[in-house]
């Protein structure tokens, strides 16, 4: 599963996944869009194709992602990133964001994605794999728990967002 060989063949026919390169930048953008629709936070994109550019493919990446193509069609992308569990001493895999356009949701697209990170993760030394999944998604929930995922209900994500930083950096002698 090196990054040398462009394309990784799949259990599902005709279903291949590789890694993303600088190119593809606008395709994941429209991914992120359709996810965001999907999931009732369109407004919430502030993502440009430029920023987007820099973390995945500037000089120091933040994300790294996957592309799923059923034939010649991109169908789905993973977009990732390491993390590191102090209680394992070893990193992990956060899964961000799973995409699979509707029209080929059922064929095993979101499922081959996910396995492709797993054995990612476990090639890479990570000690597990995290996301978060929006509590009305009960499709996305009931598919990860037929796969073995756990929900982690005793713990409650906080989320600092950009004016949230601001303020407090403000409010702190070591400001920006």
């Amino acid at each position: 599963m090196s990054q040398n060989s462009r394309w990784i063949e799949t259990e599902v026919d005709d279903l291949r996944i590789r890694f993303a390169e600088p190119q593809d930048t606008g395709l994941i953008l429209q991914f992120i869009r359709r996810l965001a629709e999907y999931e009732k936070l369109a407004h919430e994109v502030k993502a440009s194709e430029d920023g987007l550019h820099d973390a995945l493919f500037g000089a120091r990446p933040s994300a790294e992602a996957v592309l799923a193509y059923h034939g010649s069609d991109a169908v789905g992308f993973a977009i990732f990133y390491h993390n590191f569990s102090t209680f394992l001493g070893k990193p992990g895999l956060y899964l961000e964001d799973l995409f699979v356009e509707p029209a080929t949701r059922g064929l095993g697209v979101g499922k081959a994605l996910l396995l492709f990170l797993v054995r990612l993760a476990r090639q890479r030394g990570c000690g597990r794999m995290e996301w978060s999944v929006l509590d009305w998604n009960t499709t996305a929930i009931n598919f990860y728990r037929a796969l073995g995922a756990v929900p982690m209900d005793d713990w409650t994500v906080f989320r600092l967002g950009e004016p949230a930083m601001a303020k407090l950096t403000r409010a702190s002698p070591e400001a920006d």
